[in-house]
């Protein structure tokens, strides 16, 4: 049997690590993408093929499929979109390049790369992409607006693309993992540093519970580890009928049940209320 290969981003920490390394054992050939040099060749020195790829720099999402497409002799069985960042503040203080600059990595990298690779599932006749949302592509939660919307758009624009697909052999699946081990919240400090003058924010002293939970707290309530996300991508690369959604934590099934049984107002008032 000819060993399926699977393109994976955001691969240095956390979800994309745990998912390089798990469907290799599970006997893939898993192609682990970073962003940083560094990251892919310390992925290198495990085994891993590690080809660059940044979302927000097109160049290297062309060179790092090519690179791929040239080491299968150009097919792909699967491709996971993993790779993100969060930015973290008031939406009434997020500049316009704090938007465009998540939007350029979490929306605008991902589809970049998503519409490469359909040319080439449609000429193998077969592929599975699974786009990794968020509880926050279901529900919004306050200092998380630039993450939300990206994810909120990632969510409309995999369910079109899912729906266009339909007559095709090419499936597209999301998974929502919600709180999950990983780096994100570290992440996300220089992004929040870079974006968010606090100093001179109407919301000055509100800021100081988001800065304890970015730069001190742990675990978050209900949180799994990046095991119980791979889990989840494993049934979708692998099942003959894949779900059109995953949820991971119990946060995202609630919050998939919550959207669609209870008012706006309602809603807001439990998330609110945390």
């Amino acid at each position: 049997m000819t060993q399926k290969t699977v393109l994976i981003t955001g691969c240095s920490s956390g979800i994309g690590y745990d998912a390089a390394i798990g469907l290799r054992d599970a006997g893939w050939r898993v192609f682990a993408s970073c962003r940083k040099q560094s990251d892919c060749d310390r992925l290198r020195g495990m085994g891993f093929d590690a080809p660059l790829i940044d979302y927000a720099d097109p160049q290297t999402i062309r060179d790092g499929l090519a690179a791929v497409l040239d080491a299968t002799g150009g097919t792909l069985d699967a491709l996971y979109n993993n790779g993100a960042f969060a930015c973290p503040g008031a939406v009434e203080d997020l500049p316009r390049g704090g938007l465009e600059a998540i939007f350029q990595t979490n929306l605008f990298g991902v589809h970049d790369l998503t519409v490469q690779v359909i040319p080439v599932m449609r000429a193998q006749g077969h592929g599975r992409i699974v786009n990794c949302s968020s509880v926050l592509g279901l529900v919004g939660m306050k200092w998380r607006g630039a993450y939300v919307a990206t994810k909120f758009a990632l969510e409309g624009l995999t369910d079109v693309l899912r729906l266009e697909m339909a007559d095709t052999p090419i499936k597209v699946i999301l998974l929502e993992p919600g709180p999950i081990a990983s780096r994100i919240r570290e992440n996300a400090i220089p992004h929040f540093e870079r974006w968010f003058d606090t100093e001179n924010s109407a919301r000055r002293t509100q800021y100081d519970a988001l800065k304890q939970r970015l730069y001190h707290d742990g675990a978050d309530k209900f949180q799994l580890p990046a095991s119980a996300v791979t889990a989840k991508l494993r049934h979708a690369l692998e099942h003959p009928r894949p779900k059109p959604r995953y949820y991971v934590t119990t946060p995202t099934y609630f919050a998939g049940i919550a959207r669609r049984m209870l008012s706006t107002r309602l809603l807001d008032a439990v998330i609110s209320r945390g």
